[in-house]
């Protein structure tokens, strides 16, 4: 028999993902779990070809007719930049984020907005009652006729909840609590969450409704259960930010509707989330005299360019081994930056203690940054402020050199219109000699307690 007429069952399956192996193991090769793997049975069936229907008969790709798919705006211009310019009929998307970092406050408010608007939305909680949805929407002003609340964790409910409602918008909060009965797997486990996602995007398809999925991340930050969630989803929007501040990035990993390269900025205030259109001002500091050890880079976050201000503190060690501490930045590439420093600019900071932070608790990870880095910590090291004008945009090689960041004519047009008439970049071939000329012109536009303006070139 060929491979097509004949498959053979694997003689082992595991309970709880549903990976199956010829051999007995005693542990999952997919999801891990001891004791979970048990005898499935060999099986041998015989899979005959179906006849296929004109309709759905294989055509040549050139005869086939290309159509937009319609959305419609949620309500949230941030959130609408995020999908690709609203939520399509039919698509589900995955919402993932660490605990409190605010995925919920953010649906129920795009659940708002879509109520608002005239349609009916369902939002279903596996996690809250109905009074506790209740309170946090009267404290964020969600309060509408058209949406509707249900707590519930069994999915054949949830299936007639939709059925019943016929509403134009589902969110569930969260996929990993709902459970499906026929399923003898704990709630949250890869099985269960595989069964409850394939069940609720197929009834989403089906009723051509977009679906809204809460999704848990692991301590790694990757989405909790199986990998396959990732591959059933539209769109997976994962919910960044530090608790510590209002802050808030939503961005797309999966899009099969729109761009990647988007992101969602909000705040997150006493009366819910905001979100904040122009974020330009977020990571600059305040102070209006120039300090040193500060320079301004320009970010990129998605297609947005932001400024973000970098400040560094260097001090004698005052132990025999001198700290390295970042905040914001890769502590990889600071220490790389330093050696570099050390090495090709000639600044003896292997005996100093370096401290190097970025202003608002945004991160930056792009080797964009290196170079208003390396200059922040020059101008820590010889006390003199840069330019209050000067933007730095550059990736620095182990050589010394100066690389192009990406986007340089995008940060460049950004860094004009925020009034940054110096705009250093790949134009300085070594690092040497930009640290050089930019210390030397903080040091000839200083004066007794400032800077004066930089004319621009």
């Amino acid at each position: 028999d060929s491979l097509a007429d004949m498959v053979k069952a694997p003689a082992y399956r595991c309970s709880e993902c549903g990976w199956t192996t010829l051999k007995w193991v005693g542990r999952c090769g997919e999801c891990q779990q001891w004791g979970t793997v048990g005898e499935a049975g060999v099986q041998a069936r015989r899979v005959a070809p179906a006849a296929v229907p004109d309709a759905r008969a294989a055509r040549p790709i050139t005869e086939l007719r290309t159509a937009e798919a319609p959305r419609w705006p949620s309500g949230i211009a941030e959130f609408d930049r995020v999908l690709g310019g609203g939520l399509v009929p039919g698509a589900v998307v995955l919402c993932s984020g660490e605990p409190g970092v605010g995925k919920s406050t953010l649906l129920l408010a795009v659940a708002a907005k879509a109520a608002h608007s005239g349609r009916r939305v369902l939002y279903v909680s596996g996690e809250e009652s109905l009074a506790q949805v209740r309170l946090r929407a009267e404290r964020t002003g969600a309060l509408e006729p058209q949406l509707y609340l249900a707590s519930e964790t069994d999915l054949a409910t949830i299936l007639g909840q939709i059925r019943d409602t016929d509403p134009e918008l589902v969110i569930i909060d969260s996929v990993q609590t709902v459970a499906n009965a026929e399923n003898e797997a704990l709630a949250g486990g890869p099985s269960q969450v595989r069964d409850v996602a394939a069940a609720l995007t197929r009834a989403a398809k089906d009723a051509d409704v977009p679906l809204l999925l809460v999704g848990h991340v692991t301590k790694d930050g990757s989405v909790a259960g199986p990998r396959v969630l990732e591959h059933l989803v539209d769109v997976v929007a994962h919910f960044d930010g530090d608790r510590q501040t209002a802050l808030r990035f939503v961005r797309a990993s999966k899009n099969r509707f729109g761009p990647t390269d988007e992101v969602g900025c909000f705040e997150m205030t006493g009366d819910g989330i905001v979100e904040v259109p122009d974020p330009s001002g977020l990571f600059l500091s305040r102070s209006a005299t120039p300090l040193a050890g500060t320079c301004v880079t320009i970010a990129l976050e998605g297609r947005r360019a932001l400024p973000v201000e970098v400040q560094a503190l260097v001090v004698p060690a005052s132990t025999a081994q001198p700290r390295r501490v970042v905040n914001g930045v890769d502590a990889s590439r600071v220490a790389m930056v330093l050696a570099v420093l050390e090495r090709h600019a000639l600044l003896g900071l292997g005996s100093h203690d370096v401290y190097v932070s970025t202003v608002g608790g945004i991160k930056l990870t792009e080797p964009g940054a290196d170079l208003a880095i390396a200059l922040s910590i020059a101008s820590a090291h010889r006390n003199v402020a840069l330019p209050r004008a000067l933007a730095a945009v550059g990736e620095i090689s182990l050589a010394g050199e100066i690389r192009a960041a990406s986007a340089t004519k995008r940060r460049e047009g950004e860094a004009r219109r925020l009034g940054y008439s110096r705009f250093v970049d790949d134009g300085v071939a070594l690092v040497r000699i930009a640290v050089a000329e930019t210390i030397a012109a903080g040091r000839k536009q200083a004066e007794p307690s400032h800077l004066v303006a930089v004319p621009e070139f």
